[in-house]
């Protein structure tokens, strides 16, 4: 397998913040999903980094709603450590 198709830093190689983000600003995955109109189980799974993809406007919401940048949220994986 290359390294490509590992899954030692999951999926994608992305890492999403979404953990942190949340404790930073004393938000519950609970409230995050009743502010951009998200599933708890969608949210988790991009919190898990399992997600495979995500939508322009679902990002953009999770940003407003967390006021923080793409970039914050979603990270190079091996750029964590």
């Amino acid at each position: 397998m290359s390294p490509a198709e590992s899954d030692d830093d999951g999926p994608s190689g992305i890492h999403c913040r979404l953990d942190e983000l949340l404790a930073e600003r004393g938000m519950t995955l609970t409230r995050l999903s009743e502010l951009v109109g998200v599933s708890i189980v969608n949210l988790s799974i991009l919190k898990n980094d399992r997600a495979r993809a995500i939508r322009y406007s679902t990002l953009s919401a999770i940003c407003e709603a967390l006021d923080c940048e793409v970039g914050d949220l979603l990270v190079r994986a091996d750029a964590t450590g």
